[in-house]
């Protein structure tokens, strides 16, 4: 059965948090049962916010930007904003999950960062982290449930801390043991606020002279300042994000290439059908065909997973 063509929807839904009260705050945590069937979604979706789930139990896996990774719990998954995913085959998900907006992170700028780093890996095991990691979101469980005084607070430091320890998981995944932590100058600044701004849904449609004048910086400066920090211009950082819009667009849902063409940021449907090939090497409907028989795309690359990007 061609599982993946029947996930393909007309739109992708953009889900956003909801919290009900008494908390009325940018954050959730609960398990998959607790916070519905939503979390359980098999159909391609994306969020305006981040989701770290900690799968204790369960079978099936977890697509992530048109990458598939088996469920082999323990095991975390980090989804943030703008991303697209969901759950193939899932049975008996079991485990945590965590929700918050942007302005939960504000506290430690550098958490935000370390999750795109997180969100490169549909999911990965939680190695020695396994024990910690599920002691602190039991006790950020019992915060969350109890509102005794200053659970806010405490919410926001447990918060950082298992972003901290879920970094230590990709100590043994190839990733950098250091790739959390970039650097504090204006370069890693700019960039990571750049990316932030990219990754927005329609971010793809802006040039480059519109980030720079919302960052309050000259193009040249601009231009300067993310080549230093990413080692890339950021033009070629727009062309990367939207080629991965595309992608997603074209495996998870049916709207026709002029459509997609629009919402990727080109005005001139033939125009984007040839930058898509130079691209990727395919026709865009050569790609939806490629995706629907398979269920990930290999070469796909995103921003998220490059430590030293935006």
């Amino acid at each position: 059965m061609d599982r993946l063509r029947n996930t393909r929807l007309p739109d992708l839904p953009l889900h956003h948090l909801e919290v009900p009260l008494p908390h009325l705050l940018p954050f959730a945590i609960g398990t998959f049962d607790t916070i519905g069937p939503l979390s359980r979604a098999a159909f391609p979706h994306r969020h305006t916010f981040y989701e770290i789930v900690y799968v204790t139990g369960g079978s099936g896996a977890h697509v992530l930007d048109l990458v598939r990774r088996p469920v082999e719990p323990p095991q975390l998954c980090v989804i943030t904003p703008g991303q697209v995913h969901h759950w193939a085959e899932a049975d008996g998900l079991t485990g945590h999950v965590v929700l918050f907006n942007e302005d939960f992170l504000l506290p430690h700028a550098d958490d935000a960062a370390a999750l795109r780093i997180l969100a490169g890996r549909p999911g990965h095991p939680a190695g020695d982290q396994a024990a910690p990691i599920a002691a602190l979101l039991a006790d950020m469980g019992g915060e969350y449930r109890d509102l005794r005084s200053g659970y806010q607070n405490v919410l926001r430091a447990c918060l950082h801390i298992l972003i901290a320890r879920a970094s230590r998981t990709l100590d043994r995944t190839g990733a950098p043991p250091e790739a959390p932590a970039p650097a504090r100058d204006r370069a890693a600044e700019l960039a990571a606020a750049f990316g932030r701004l990219l990754c927005e849904p329609g971010g793809a449609h802006r040039p480059v002279g519109w980030y720079a004048r919302e960052l309050g910086l000259s193009a040249g400066h601009f231009q300067t300042l993310v080549r230093r920090a990413t080692g890339r211009p950021p033009g070629s950082l727009i062309r990367q994000q939207q080629t991965l819009e595309a992608k997603r667009l074209l495996s998870g849902t049916d709207m026709t290439v002029r459509r997609i063409a629009n919402l990727a940021g080109f005005a001139d449907a033939a125009y984007f059908c040839r930058f898509f090939r130079r691209e990727t090497g395919m026709s865009p409907g050569e790609f939806r065909n490629w995706a629907c028989r398979n269920h990930h795309d290999p070469r796909i690359e995103s921003i998220a997973a490059h430590p030293d990007g935006p």
